[in-house]
């Protein structure tokens, strides 16, 4: 399976539709890939939280509508980061689209660990509840974004739900770029699953990111890593290695579930 990683630059000199066209553009130039994967809120920037509210879309909005076409033109599946999603009773949300081949929405994902603690995100946007996978020509693929990445309950419970690649879009900033490796990295360990990171380049309203957009096999082993700026970072795997793994070395069988807190 051939995969690229888009890892753009959101700057505040490019307007919103601006970077929609050049992010179409460069889906469009990955036409031969198996699976391309976008950034985190790439029309807005994670941390420009004052245009959340004025650059939120419907689900079907612009960026909907140009990464469907994107996709079907390339061929390709598409994991088109996320939005700031406009629900239909106002509330806003972190939302990924993935789309299929042919330009249909596969599906989308609610982004369910909100970062910020009491400020940004984690006040203006509201949480999801649903656990996302999408069957691809040979994996699963299980679908999570940026702070997500810090809980691996998460993670657990979308390789129960059949998860072999996971996919993890961000807008994650320069200064814990060293958690940003670590976690992608722990989490494809202890998953024993392939593990997809893409970042941003660029600053969001201040904030440098870390970009180094990353992918990760099952063993743990970084398969090729981007550098700060913008990048398309590409790679070829191969899905049936997690299969090997998990036959090879089936820790995953030895959870233990249901322990009893103790008594105090």
């Amino acid at each position: 399976m051939r995969a690229s990683l888009i890892q753009i630059a959101v700057n505040e000199g490019e307007s919103a539709e601006g970077r929609r066209r050049r992010m179409a553009a460069l889906v469009r130039e990955q036409a031969g890939a198996d699976l391309v994967v976008l950034p985190e809120l790439w029309t807005t920037g994670a941390f420009a939280f004052e245009e959340f509210g004025a650059q939120a879309e419907p689900l079907e909005g612009p960026t909907y509508e140009a990464m469907a076409k994107a996709a079907s033109d390339a061929g390709v599946w598409l994991h088109a980061g996320s939005v700031p999603e406009r629900a239909a009773d106002g509330r806003l949300y972190n939302t990924s689209l993935v789309f299929s081949p042919s330009g249909d929405l596969a599906a989308a994902y609610r982004k369910i660990h909100r970062f910020g603690f009491d400020k940004g995100e984690a006040v203006l946007m509201g949480a999801g509840r649903e656990l996302v996978t999408v069957r691809l020509p040979g994996t699963t693929l299980g679908v999570a974004t940026c702070y997500d990445l810090r809980f691996p309950e998460l993670f657990r419970s979308l390789v129960d739900a059949g998860a072999e690649t996971l996919a993890v879009p961000a807008g994650w900033p320069e200064r814990r770029r060293s958690h940003w490796t670590l976690l992608a990295r722990a989490r494809a360990v202890e998953n024993q699953a392939f593990v997809l990171a893409c970042g941003t380049a660029g600053t969001h309203a201040g904030v440098p990111q870390a970009g180094h957009s990353i992918v990760v096999d099952p063993w743990g082993e970084v398969l090729a890593e981007a550098g700060a700026d913008e990048e398309v970072l590409t790679v070829e795997f191969d899905p049936a290695q997690v299969a090997r793994t998990r036959e090879q070395f089936p820790a995953l069988k030895d959870r233990v579930l249901g322990m009893e807190t103790p008594r105090r």
